[in-house]
């Protein structure tokens, strides 16, 4: 016999951090598209247009928080009172979990292997690679908006990442790449997306309402 019953799983820090960050790059996503392909503006006196320059101001806005947000969740992974979860970010090193989640997913396995941190072996592999790239984008991001602003903390940032500039070969390289990865954020959206709702109409685990209520449902045998 079994009984659901509800787990803790996040604490409100955290859910408040992912839903900040996932507001964060989908305006950052929006904006980043416009700047690279800016639409035409009808009417008016050409002196009276900024709307790019407008578009890039929240972009960089944006930017901003999203590097304080990525600095508040690495703190949470070490730090954090309910569950320091930087350990299970690196769940996918157990390799035969990490086969059987495959043959899971796959549908060659019936059984999920169990889970004994916050995420499965390839949540955890998927989520380290988003925090890296997360980390690219604000630095990346940074050596952009020093080459245009040059004053205070952007300027300071600027020179300290300027030797990284030249390692990635030029500030056209860096533009090029930190554009690159929206399309990686846009694949990563749409996997995240699809595997929440797939937890939830096969395992049904309350997946998507856990990271709003906190909670998660567990099956537990009497």
């Amino acid at each position: 016999m079994e009984t659901i019953v509800p787990r803790k799983q996040w604490t409100v820090a955290v859910r408040i951090n992912h839903w900040a960050m996932a507001l964060t790059i989908f305006v950052l996503i929006g904006t980043g598209f416009l700047i690279a392909y800016p639409v035409t503006v009808h009417g008016g006196e050409t002196w009276q247009k900024f709307s790019v320059g407008e578009i890039r101001f929240w972009h960089n806005l944006f930017g901003v928080v999203l590097a304080f947000l990525f600095v508040w969740r690495v703190y949470l992974a070490f730090f954090s009172t309910f569950k320091a979860d930087w350990k299970d970010l690196l769940a996918f090193t157990n390799i035969p979990d990490t086969i059987r989640q495959i043959k899971f997913y796959l549908l060659i396995d019936k059984e999920e292997p169990p889970q004994t941190g916050l995420y499965g072996p390839l949540q955890s592999m998927t989520y380290l690679i988003l925090w890296i790239m997360v980390f690219f984008r604000v630095i990346s991001g940074l050596i952009l908006m020093g080459a245009g602003y040059d004053a205070g903390i952007t300027g300071w940032a600027y020179v300290l990442l300027k030797p990284v500039e030249r390692l990635m070969g030029g500030l056209a390289t860096v533009r090029y790449l930190h554009h690159v990865f929206s399309w990686f954020f846009i694949l990563f959206i749409v996997v995240h997306v699809y595997m929440a709702f797939w937890y939830d109409a096969i395992l049904k685990q309350g997946t998507i309402s856990s990271m709003i209520s906190g909670y998660r449902f567990e099956r537990v045998k009497e």
